[in-house]
């Protein structure tokens, strides 16, 4: 898709981001604890416990602020504000996963308490299953063509299986 992946080294402002269900949020725990960078979750920006979301003007003052620290790894979408989370970030790691895979991932969280999330989901919701489904035409188009276009400067890495990005963690050294 045009993007020159570079896999030898990581930064210190990275993104995670891809399909829900995919691996994401997990990678980025696991690569939080190696590096020892500072996690934030989108989803915990955007969601009250109360299965509420704050405000635009909430969400986006708290994730300058994030922006503006000098090392972090920022988990998740919210295509909204990608472009400008690309302009901080030095490193992303796209979570490119098949569908399937992805929807598997989404229903074995079902029940359990995570770390990205501030309620514990209690069942597969249609809409989000729909979302899952959809994502592979309606947004993974989207992160390609944003990546595509702020690419300069950055180290892409683009994972198409969860074992790509165990492998990542396991092989290399990602000190920062």
């Amino acid at each position: 898709m045009g993007i020159d992946e570079t896999k030898n080294s990581i930064g210190k402002r990275i993104l995670v981001i891809g399909s829900p269900g995919s691996g994401k949020s997990t990678f980025a725990g696991k690569l939080s604890r190696k590096t020892g960078l500072p996690l934030f979750y989108l989803d915990m920006l955007y969601h009250t416990p109360e299965k509420n979301t704050v405000p635009r003007e909430v969400f986006d003052a708290a994730l300058e602020e994030i922006l503006e620290k000098d090392r972090w790894i920022i988990d998740g979408n919210y295509m909204r504000t990608l472009p400008r989370r690309l302009s901080f970030c030095d490193t992303v790691f796209f979570f490119d996963l098949p569908r399937q895979e992805c929807i598997e991932g989404a229903r074995q969280r079902i029940g359990k308490q995570r770390a990205d999330m501030p309620w514990i989901e209690e069942k597969f919701d249609p809409e989000f299953r729909q979302y899952i489904l959809d994502f592979p035409n309606d947004q993974t188009p989207k992160i390609y063509d944003l990546l595509n276009r702020n690419k300069d400067g950055k180290n892409l890495i683009v994972f198409h299986r969860r074992e790509e990005a165990n492998a990542f963690l396991n092989e290399r050294n990602t000190a920062v």
